[in-house]
């Protein structure tokens, strides 16, 4: 351990990437406690202890590491620009033009991304006014919500979720890692601490489902390891020019891939339903309706029907992200161009097929573990005497953070590599 720090270390470039990601996250966590401007932290701050955790408004704060707990400028996190990288991404797949500009290499990538950054501006004002309607609506008195009042809290939360995106991408391209990840990463980390300390402190009675809690995450966390880098190899033949046996070689389909999408997608519409209760929650015609979703399709108290849709809709973005990323017909057609085939199987179409057919089985169980995953801490906030406020850690928390470690690691043995590659030179 000691001997790959001092490694690190000595490489001179690596040692600068590191200590510039170090420091710009601790600038994201200094800038997480710095409230928005004109309004009342502690109101919710007894908004949230009054409604166990705030309801949806909870599912939320676990990816900001208490960003929204201090009613920060960057209570939104990252979602504006995660939604708009996905929703251009799909967007390659629906018109040709982008389509053709996501085929050109790494300009085409660029050209994206600036498209993403350009659609995450109003994506961050409207979803500032959302946010900030949906905690006047829950009874939180923190701003003025009428027009134009509601403008200025509105602009410093869009330009606080805007600044940590230029944050993310200046990570990845002055640090080491993913930045967009190691944000949202830091963000969960960060939350864990004092989830230890308030359930040592004032935890009298659930220690022991915490404990238990602590030993099924940590069995979970051996799984998800093994799980992201499970793949199964397509065996690749390619036709040898001179005399003797063709070329071996081998595609990878891994099991997870679509990676955190799928539970992104679907904690975005589980909770889109308690999200319309509360706004309807004053509403007398639709107390029935409201009441059915508090009692069943509630975040916060999740009930048997709430976990079975949780599970069906990470499996369903899963088929759906995989079939709009993976193709196994342009597949196909690169690996007959250059003269390969798999054993057995003709080129072409029937080798698409096959493709398309363990790509298939791969996302049934990539999609149903990681469904399982994510629903086994709401298993023991219903059945247990634990509630979500006391988890060291969510299912897909625990999904991000092991991808985001594991990436990490190979992104420092690369550099190692290279590193001692050049004092070989």
């Amino acid at each position: 351990m000691f001997t790959y720090l001092k490694q690190l270390w000595q490489s001179e470039d690596l040692r600068r990437r590191i200590l510039v990601t170090l420091g710009l996250l601790f600038i994201y966590r200094v800038v997480a406690h710095i409230t928005v401007p004109g309004t009342d932290p502690f109101a919710l701050q007894q908004f949230l202890d009054s409604r166990g955790g705030g309801g949806v408004v909870g599912v939320f704060a676990a990816l900001t590491g208490g960003a929204i707990d201090n009613f920060s400028v960057v209570m939104l996190g990252l979602s504006p620009y995660i939604n708009a990288s996905i929703i251009i991404q799909l967007c390659t797949v629906i018109f040709p033009k982008l389509e053709a500009v996501s085929k050109e290499g790494a300009q085409g990538q660029q050209q994206l991304n600036r498209y993403t950054r350009y659609l995450a501006v109003p994506l961050a004002f409207v979803q500032s006014y959302g946010f900030l309607i949906l905690l006047g609506r829950g009874g939180a008195e923190l701003v003025d919500l009428s027009f134009p009042g509601v403008l200025a809290p509105m602009l410093f939360v869009t330009a606080g979720s805007l600044f940590i995106m230029w944050l993310g991408e200046l990570i990845t391209e002055k640090g080491i890692g993913n930045g967009i990840s190691l944000i949202i990463f830091a963000g969960i980390v960060s939350g864990i601490p004092s989830v230890i300390s308030s359930m040592f402190i004032a935890g009298e009675g659930k220690l022991a489902a915490f404990y238990l809690f602590g030993i099924v995450s940590l069995a979970m966390l051996v799984c998800v390891v093994l799980f992201t880098d499970a793949h199964r190899l397509i065996p690749i033949t390619y036709a040898n020019q001179g005399a003797g046996r063709g070329v071996q070689a081998s595609i990878p389909i891994r099991l997870n891939q679509a990676g955190m999408i799928p539970i992104i997608f679907a904690i975005s519409l589980i909770t889109l339903p308690a999200i319309i209760a509360q706004f309807l929650s004053t509403a007398t015609r639709f107390q029935p309706v409201v009441r059915f979703i508090n009692e069943y399709i509630n975040p916060q108290s999740p009930s048997i029907i709430y976990m079975l849709i949780y599970l069906l809709l990470v499996m369903g973005f899963t088929y759906f992200y995989v079939s709009v990323t993976f193709k196994p017909d342009d597949l196909a057609e690169t690996i007959q161009k250059r003269g390969g085939f798999v054993p057995g199987i003709r080129p072409g179409k029937p080798t698409a097929l096959l493709l398309a057919q363990v790509s298939n089985r791969m996302n049934l169980w990539g999609g149903l573990f990681l469904g399982l995953v994510a629903i086994v801490p709401l298993i023991f906030t219903k059945y247990s005497a634990l509630s979500s406020q006391d988890l060291i850690i969510s299912g897909s928390g625990l999904i991000i953070i092991v991808g985001v470690v594991m990436e990490l690691i190979r992104q420092i043995n690369a550099q190692l590599l290279a590193h001692d590659y050049e004092k070989l030179v």
